[in-house]
C-alpha cells in the first residue's frame, strides 16, 4: 500500500496533484503517493485528514455550514468503514463544528478527532505581535489563541511573555483590540492576495503528524471535544492539548483572567448556535 493516499471526488484532480508531488520526494525517500476517488484505498491507515470542501465561503467560515456538515457525515461513514483505528485531523471548515459532527456520526472517542486551526490562529497571534512590537517571534512564549476558529476566537494576552516580560505591560487595549480584529479577520485579508491558506495550516498540521507517526509528545492549542474542562461540555473548542506519546489527547489546564473566560464561554456558545443551526 501506498505510504500517502490522496482522495478526491473528482478521480483526475487527485491523480494529478499526486503525480506532480511524487516529483518533490526527495531520491533517498522510500515515500509512496497515489491519487484515488476509492475510499477503499484509505482502508487501515494510521492518520486521516481531511481538507474537503463543497464551496467557498466569502463573509464567515459558517456561510456553508449546512452543506459541509452534510459532507462530513458522508465522509465519516467511509471513515468508519475503512479505517476505524485511524485518527482524524480535521481542517476543513467550520472546523469546530465538523469535528463535533464527525465525532458524532462515526461515534469515535474524543482521543481520535482533531480540530487543527487554533494553532494555526497562535502563530497569526505571533506574526501581530511581531509587528505591533517590532521584537523577533523568537522573543515570545506563551502565545495562545482559544476558542473557535471564526470571529469569537480569543487571543490570551494575560499569558504572553516577550523576553520574559508579561505583554500586558506592553501594549494597551486600543492595541490589543486592533491585533484581536486582525488575527480574526487574517484569512479575509490574505484571500485579497490568494485563495486561501496554504502554507501556514500545512506546516502546523505536519507538526502534528510527525508527533502521531513517531510517537512523540506534542503540546498544541487544538479543537478537541470536551467533556466538562474549562466549565464546558459537548461541544469541540480550541483548547490546549497534549497529544502522549500513546497518542491520547490530555486537555491541559490553563488560567484565563476574568474577561478572557467570559469570551471564552461566548465563543464555545457561538459554537452550539451554529451546531444548532443544523
Amino acid at each position: 500500500m501506498d505510504d500517502v493516499i490522496l482522495l478526491n471526488r473528482t478521480k483526475s484532480k487527485a491523480i494529478g496533484v499526486a503525480l506532480d508531488i511524487s516529483n518533490a520526494i526527495p531520491k533517498n525517500s522510500d515515500i509512496t503517493i497515489h491519487g484515488t476517488d476509492d475510499y477503499s484505498e484509505i482502508t487501515d491507515s494510521e492518520i486521516v485528514i481531511i481538507t474537503a470542501s463543497t464551496e467557498i465561503y466569502f463573509k464567515n467560515r459558517n456561510e456553508t455550514v449546512e452543506s459541509q456538515v452534510k459532507m462530513i457525515k458522508e465522509i465519516g461513514k467511509k471513515i468508519k468503514k475503512y479505517s476505524p483505528k485511524s485518527i482524524v485531523l480535521v481542517i476543513s471548515n467550520p472546523i469546530d463544528v465538523l469535528a463535533y459532527f464527525l465525532l458524532k456520526e462515526t461515534n469515535f472517542s474524543r482521543n481520535k478527532v482533531i480540530g487543527i486551526a487554533s494553532s494555526l490562529d497562535s502563530s497569526r497571534f505571533r506574526y501581530f505581535l511581531s509587528k505591533e512590537l517590532g521584537v523577533k517571534q523568537s522573543q515570545m512564549s506563551n502565545v495562545f489563541v482559544f476558542g473557535e476558529h471564526g470571529d469569537s476566537m480569543v487571543p490570551i494576552f494575560s499569558k504572553v511573555k516577550i523576553d520574559g516580560k508579561s505583554v500586558l505591560e506592553l501594549i494597551n487595549s486600543t492595541q490589543k483590540e486592533k491585533i484581536t480584529r486582525d488575527i480574526r479577520d487574517y484569512w479575509k485579508v490574505l484571500r485579497n492576495f490568494k485563495s486561501r491558506s496554504q502554507f501556514g495550516i500545512a506546516k502546523n498540521t505536519y507538526d502534528i503528524i510527525e508527533s502521531i507517526i513517531k510517537n512523540q509528545p506534542i503540546s498544541i492549542p487544538a479543537s478537541v471535544l470536551l467533556e466538562g474542562e474549562f466549565d464546558e461540555k459537548d461541544v469541540c473548542i480550541g483548547v490546549p492539548i497534549k497529544i502522549t506519546s500513546k497518542r491520547k489527547i490530555e486537555i491541559q489546564s490553563m488560567d484565563f483572567n476574568k474577561s478572557e473566560k467570559e469570551l471564552f464561554k461566548k465563543s464555545a456558545q457561538t459554537i452550539r448556535n451554529n451546531i444548532k443551526s443544523v
